[in-house]
């Protein structure tokens, strides 16, 4: 997401001065520590990733944010008035499940604030053609909202970005056709070659309107 638009999304989560938020997978946690230095939020991000982690601490400087590092779910303990989940709802299968750990941690109130790839599962041709296919789980918009309710959200507000994602996907596949050779050094030409074949399907499927990319918010009742 663009720094404006995870803007936006903050500001329709209400976060603000002293709002605990809880950001999952966070990586290196630009977008979380870019939030919590302008609104003054009490940030915690959690990943997998040990070495994510260890960046996001070493650029956090002073800001007061903590790490955490797990697996998700479960969700760690504890209750936030916000939760988010920003580009990576696409790898979780069960969004049952991960709907009801984010609704068990929310305070009654609390925000869920979130973006999601919203389209039919993927036939078992396109899983054949997209590289790392077991963390590609797109989800229709009726069956989400059906999900949230379930857990006790309720989405509150809902804005398209799927013309900016083409747009940045496009860009994405045509530096790195430029650059593979480079890239190929870096990381080999197998992995080199999945991410551009990754990166052309989401461009062909945004284009054509086969998935749609959103930025939600669902509130706890």
């Amino acid at each position: 997401m663009r720094a404006a638009e995870v803007r936006k999304l903050a500001q329709q989560a209400r976060v603000g001065p002293g709002v605990s938020v809880l950001d999952l997978c966070c990586g290196v946690a630009g977008p979380g520590q870019m939030i919590t230095a302008e609104s003054g939020c009490r940030y915690l991000g959690v990943d997998h990733s040990a070495s994510a982690l260890a960046s996001a601490r070493k650029r956090a400087g002073n800001l007061p944010c903590r790490f955490e590092q797990a697996h998700l779910p479960p969700l760690p303990g504890g209750r936030f008035e916000v939760v988010f989940l920003l580009e990576t709802m696409l790898a979780f299968p069960d969004k049952e499940a991960l709907a009801g750990e984010v609704a068990r941690v929310l305070e009654p109130g609390g925000r869920f604030a979130f973006t999601v790839e919203e389209g039919r599962p993927l036939t078992p041709q396109e899983r054949a053609q997209m590289p790392a296919a077991d963390t590609v789980w797109p989800i229709e918009l009726a069956d989400l909202t059906n999900v949230l309710r379930d857990a006790g959200l309720a989405v509150t507000w809902q804005q398209e970005h799927s013309s900016a994602h083409h747009a940045t996907a496009t860009a994405l596949l045509r530096c790195y056709g430029a650059d593979s050779p480079q890239i190929a050094g870096q990381i080999g030409k197998r992995a080199t070659a999945e991410l551009i074949t990754a990166h052309q399907l989401w461009s062909d499927w945004l284009g054509c309107g086969r998935v749609r990319k959103f930025a939600m918010v669902a509130e706890k009742r």
